[in-house]
């Protein structure tokens, strides 16, 4: 008998925080749900963030997922840009923590390699390939295909650069020198 294991990938933003469930069995993926929380740019931060906390613990109380994945915040060149995202990503690792879910962490990079084979892949190529490998109709949003990917390569064990045996090897710039 095989178990299913179903995961919930994050893409955190404070304006729209992706989000996506797949299905684990054995060593295929099933599509769930994905879509995307949106907070009101009208809205003072801690009701933005408030607004991601409780989407976010709405879907884990719908959908019930084992373990749950989201993407590191990378540095933007815009310091207060990043700050917010960090506290977007921030309200998204408190709702997963407090459903008391394992939470998995990935770079952009390593879901990209998971996901589409390099980690220097267009936003489209992501959507493309989470359409492929889930067998959907139709591609999802930007976000929740993020979202997918993150579960994806979750799914996959994390299997991207970050865990390629380094040893006797550098790694600059995201590539293997």
């Amino acid at each position: 008998m095989t178990t299913t294991i179903r995961i919930l990938g994050i893409d955190p933003g404070l304006r729209v925080t992706g989000f996506g469930i797949i299905d684990k069995v054995g060593q295929q993926l099933a599509y769930v749900t994905s879509g995307c929380i949106r907070s009101n740019e009208a809205d003072a931060l801690p009701l933005r963030l408030k607004t991601l906390l409780d989407g976010i613990g709405a879907v884990i109380g719908e959908h019930c997922p084992d373990e749950a994945s989201i993407e590191k915040v990378f540095v933007n060149v815009n310091p207060q840009s990043t700050l917010l995202l960090g506290q977007a990503r921030g309200a998204a690792i408190s709702a997963l923590v407090l459903a008391g879910l394992p939470v998995a962490e990935y770079t952009a990079l390593q879901v990209k390699q998971a996901v589409v084979g390099h980690g220097k892949a267009a936003k489209e190529q992501v959507g493309h390939m989470v359409t492929r490998l889930l067998q959907l109709p139709g591609e999802p949003s930007a976000d929740a295909a993020d979202a997918l990917a993150c579960a994806i390569c979750h799914a996959h064990g994390g299997q991207g650069l970050g865990n390629i045996a380094t040893r006797g090897f550098r790694v600059r710039n995201g590539r293997l020198v």
